[in-house]
């Protein structure tokens, strides 16, 4: 099995290299022409999902290309909120994205990730998001399904983006970014940033340690495959940074290890709270902030609790408004819930980011980067100045750090 695997291995290797190996391009040429960068995320997808799959894909990739030992995204280990982070550089409490569901106390109004009208209301988010930033550069932009990329905000979008829908096909979805790379120049954007909901719905229901989990993550695998070898078509094929991430990991959960909230304050203080397992933000009423913090300190074995404006620095989470007045997360592999169980589910994901469980994966190749090179752990937010790095353009001053990533770059 293992020599089989190493030959598949070789062989999506050389079409890799084929594609990206900038034939007779040299560093200069590189350098004087306008780059071009694919990112595609892939929800869910944990740092160390690979060591467990048969996946030539990402194993050539990994040779040709940077890989990092994994990927730490912002607290709260949340969906909307790390896809914000990555294409603003801010954490979740300087971006306003604080969770998936919440009520923003500021603007009066609720934003859920199901709520069309919410999602597509510019005045949810703050920061300056990548596609602005290049736009206002003279780089065209397409978003298929990144967050934030259906509103307006600042009154500005990028130059090609879809609605969100969840039913178009893996094969739709290459297409979709094939026909951009096939625009005209004057028309065709130089940066693409896609999203796929997998392997986060799978690990949710049958656990990340799953066979289903598995086949899953070969499934992926087979698409990035297919992906390279549609652009490889192309005749800038060579001229191409792609980047393959994640928002967040995965770990598992269990009916043993839950906490209910009405278990240990009297509701009849709480105003609404936001969220869900296993991070939710408490709206109190007047004069009860200090007996509802009280109650659930006292009970704080397997739960981290603060008030807002006094959350751990190292979250960088609980000054924003939108977070309310007291937050409270559980422990890894410990769920909480405010009444009862939406769903029963054998995984999840929201904890502390320096839980590895919650780490991601970071793929990158093109002409841009290092062949062969192992980069270590850093910060999703990292990634918003790595874009304008490669994309030659000024990015606005962010939480994240260029001297973090700078050691992948040619």
């Amino acid at each position: 099995m293992k020599i089989i695997k190493k030959k598949t291995v070789l062989i999506i290797t050389l079409l890799i290299t084929t594609l990206i190996g900038c034939d007779s391009k040299t560093q200069k040429d590189f350098t004087e022409e306008k780059p071009y960068l694919i990112i595609l995320s892939l929800d869910g997808f944990r740092w160390d999902y690979c060591n467990n799959a048969t996946t030539p894909t990402f194993d050539s990739l990994a040779k040709i290309g940077a890989k990092a030992q994994s990927l730490r995204p912002c607290f709260p280990t949340k969906t909307f909120p790390n896809h914000y982070s990555l294409a603003t550089g801010l954490h979740p409490d300087n971006h306003g994205i604080i969770l998936n569901n919440f009520y923003a106390t500021d603007l009066q109004l609720p934003y859920s990730i199901r709520n069309k009208k919410a999602v597509t209301n510019g005045e949810f988010y703050n920061g300056n998001p990548i596609w602005n930033v290049a736009e206002a550069n003279g780089v065209k932009t397409a978003t298929l399904f990144w967050v934030g990329a259906s509103a307006a905000i600042n009154n500005k979008q990028p130059s090609h983006w879809s609605a969100y829908f969840e039913g178009l096909s893996l094969d739709s979805r290459i297409d979709s970014v094939v026909n951009w790379l096939n625009l005209p120049s004057e028309e065709r954007p130089h940066l693409i940033m896609w999203y796929y909901k997998e392997p986060d719905n799978i690990g949710h229901i049958y656990g990340p340690d799953s066979p289903e989990l598995i086949t899953e993550v070969e499934k992926l695998d087979s698409f990035i495959k297919d992906f390279f070898t549609a652009v490889r078509k192309l005749p800038i094929y060579n001229e191409l940074n792609i980047i393959i991430t994640s928002d967040h990991g995965m770990t598992s959960i269990s009916s043993e290890k839950e906490i209910f909230l009405t278990s240990i304050i009297d509701t009849s203080n709480i105003e609404f709270y936001n969220g869900g397992n296993p991070i939710i933000n408490l709206k109190v009423k007047d004069g009860k902030v200090n007996k509802v913090y009280g109650d659930l300190v006292s009970q704080s074995e397997n739960i981290e609790v603060w008030k807002h404006g006094e959350g751990p620095p190292k979250y960088h989470y609980g000054n924003n408004i939108r977070t309310q007045d007291i937050t409270v997360v559980a422990k890894p592999e410990w769920s909480i819930y405010y009444s009862k169980k939406g769903y029963d589910s054998h995984g999840t994901h929201g904890y502390s980011n320096d839980f590895m469980d919650m780490h991601a994966i970071f793929y990158a190749a093109g002409p841009a980067f290092k062949e062969n090179y192992l980069h270590p752990t850093f910060n999703i937010i990292d990634i918003y100045p790595l874009m304008g790095e490669i994309l030659k353009i000024k990015v606005p001053e962010s939480d994240g750090d260029l001297k973090n990533v700078i050691g992948m770059i040619k």
